[in-house]
């Protein structure tokens, strides 16, 4: 088997064309390419590839027996993913969905806007639901918590169900209307042929967005509108009622429908 072997020796013989950087040493480093294996006619050694491993989330060390936020951050403990469905069923891990709820343990002294120190809007104890993705995971204690921006908290969970969500800044809660049964034509629709509707009721609001000067604006929506939002929006839940609902920006809605 042909084998071409490069390594970083052999390409420091050619340093002439490359600028030197003081201070910076290679460690042997070897590529290898066969003209014999692939459907492209390329072929690597996996011996010469080591594996990537990737860890979730940031590990504290248990000398560290308190977090405090800076500024406009905050310290959620994630509510822990179901590990059942509503029939009993256990799930394996990959099949559990991602939890994006959890409770307040620590809030940071807030921030400066203009003039005006602006308070975290959220307090220790408070249940709040927050985007997808945000933040930095951390293990603290033996439990996964997550230091995220006041900014990315969607809300505050009054109860159990999504309908009593709090909406904070400029995000606004809305109740999705239900799909169409039927086309046109009567013909009945399953599951999969229904179109998702981007079309609602708003439930709740939040006091709006904060200006230079570090006061709300009002925003432009109110309870009771019915808007129509853009698609792939905000982030969505099932209420106890089995009814859809989505919390999004109210820069995310497109118009209001008149009633």
């Amino acid at each position: 088997m042909a084998t071409i072997q490069f390594s970083a020796s052999a390409m420091a013989a050619g340093r002439r064309t490359f600028p030197s950087f003081e201070g910076l040493h290679l460690s042997p480093i070897t590529f290898r390419s066969s003209s014999s294996v692939g459907a492209c006619g390329i072929g690597y050694n996996r011996r010469s590839f080591q594996p990537l491993v990737v860890k979730a989330a940031t590990v504290v060390a248990p000398k560290y027996t308190s977090i405090k936020p800076l500024s406009d951050r905050v310290l959620v403990k994630i509510k822990s993913s179901e590990d059942k469905t509503s029939g009993g069923i256990l799930l394996p891990t990959s099949a559990q969905s991602k939890p994006q709820g959890g409770e307040v343990v620590a809030v940071g002294e807030g921030r400066t806007i203009g003039k005006n120190k602006i308070e975290i809007s959220v307090q220790s104890g408070s249940k709040v639901v927050y985007s997808k993705y945000a933040g930095t995971e951390l293990e603290f204690n033996g439990t996964n918590h997550l230091l995220l921006k006041e900014d990315d908290i969607v809300g505050i969970l009054e109860s159990d169900d999504i309908k009593d969500l709090k909406p904070l800044g400029d995000r606004i809660l809305i109740k999705v209307a239900e799909a169409e049964m039927k086309t046109a034509g009567g013909l009945l629709l399953t599951e999969a042929a229904k179109e998702k509707p981007s079309v609602g009721t708003v439930i709740a609001v939040g006091p709006g967005p904060l200006d230079e000067e570090g006061n709300r604006k009002a925003l432009e929506v109110s309870p009771g509108s019915t808007v129509m939002y853009s698609k792939y929006a905000g982030s969505e839940f099932k209420g106890t009622d089995g009814s859809d609902y989505i919390a999004l920006r109210v820069s995310d809605v497109m118009a209001i429908l008149p009633s």
